[in-house]
């Protein structure tokens, strides 16, 4: 039951909508259509990423005010603590919204390397596609010279780890008058960085792509949204 799940609501669909981009938006170059498809996921998931980017500004406004409870209450730690609580419980937040985009773009990732593990050939197209999908015939895997189904690619796994190390570095860097980092942040500040490039090194190399393009959307939406809304401050 759970194979049947998998092939006709899950791999099929994502499938025949990768093909459906190859032939009409992406040229027959099937890199743009991984590219298209990732964007196409991302809006579908824009509430939940909204969601998310304003639960990051109403962290950083929280951090402004954990500050300023350390300055103003500094010699009563009764009272200091009790503010703190009520404003912990003011601006609750919850990472429900950042788990399910995560976790859908988990399945997408899943579902690309069957398709790469499956393979693209003539076959395996006519057995999966659906009706009102043309037969694209034989698929271009190639993206700006790269083989999208190699392995051990280091430039793209690279460009996502160096991608993560500045991201990571930038918000550091946005919150250093306000926190001290600690030896676990700077931990994460390399390992993550550095267990995602590993991680990708050992993969197809459509996962970096899709990753890379996933954190660009991410990127493009945090800049929209710091412009287009402004802390309230206390």
């Amino acid at each position: 039951m759970f194979e049947t799940i998998w092939n006709n609501l899950l791999f099929q669909p994502m499938f025949n909508v990768l093909i459906w981009l190859y032939e009409n938006w992406a040229h027959s170059n099937l890199g743009w259509a991984v590219v298209y498809l990732t964007i196409g996921l991302r809006v579908l998931l824009l509430p939940l990423t909204i969601i998310n980017e304003k639960n990051k500004l109403k962290n950083l406004e929280l951090v402004d005010e954990m500050k300023r409870i350390d300055k103003e209450f500094h010699d009563d730690p009764v009272l200091k603590k009790q503010e703190a609580r009520r404003i912990l419980k003011h601006r609750k937040m919850s990472p429900w919204a950042k788990v399910a985009s995560l976790g859908v773009q988990a399945l997408v990732l899943v579902l690309l390397y069957q398709v790469f593990l499956r393979g693209i050939t003539g076959e395996k197209l006519i057995k999966f596609l659906y009706d009102w999908v043309d037969f694209p015939g034989s698929i271009n895997i190639m993206f700006f010279g790269f083989d999208l189904g190699a392995t051990r690619d280091t430039i793209w796994a690279g460009g996502v780890g160096l991608f993560l190390l500045i991201e990571i570095y930038w918000d550091y860097r946005k919150q250093k008058d306000n926190i001290m980092l600690t030896k676990r942040d700077l931990a994460y500040f390399i390992f993550f960085p550095l267990v995602s490039f590993m991680i990708l090194w050992l993969l197809p190399m459509v996962k970096s792509l899709f990753v890379l393009t996933s954190l660009t959307f991410s990127v493009i939406i945090g800049w929209f949204m710091k412009l287009s809304s402004k802390p309230k401050k206390s």
